[in-house]
């Protein structure tokens, strides 16, 4: 099985490259097509003055026929693609539902547990459990 790779960031929802030491990590998320016209891409509105994306939307829209789906709708029904690196040297790829979860994580620099949205899987082969965390400010 061969995951599809993007080919411009046009066509992604959610792209990352994540590494480490032992780990690396390549996310994405592509977008689907409109589920009335079946002609284009679903995409955020783009900004009448800049022609740019808004990124704080609270929808996506079709740039065919208008039509619009909440975030939160539309990004349930999205499928994250994955190829990773695990620490035991093993690479593999993995498809799944794009849906973060929280998880208490411990903060080195203040010392306490804080909640955080990741998306979480295992390494197939040792079990390993790898997160791919939403970046903090």
């Amino acid at each position: 099985m061969s995951l599809e790779e993007p080919k411009s960031m046009d066509e992604c929802v959610y792209f990352t490259i994540r590494a480490d030491e032992k780990l690396k990590t390549k996310a994405w998320v592509l977008k689907e097509k409109c589920t009335e016209c079946e002609k284009s891409l679903m995409g955020k509105p783009k900004d009448p003055k800049t022609g740019r994306a808004k990124i704080r939307a609270s929808e996506y829209t079709c740039e065919e026929c208008g039509h619009t789906i909440p975030k939160e709708e539309y990004e349930d029904t999205l499928t994250i693609n994955i190829k990773y690196t695990c620490g035991c040297g093993h690479s593999d790829e993995i498809s799944m539902p794009f849906q973060r979860k929280r998880v208490q994580r411990l903060n080195e620099e203040t010392g306490k547990k804080q909640a955080i949205e990741t998306i979480r899987f295992e390494c197939s082969k040792c079990g390993e459990q790898i997160d791919i965390t939403k970046k903090m400010k």
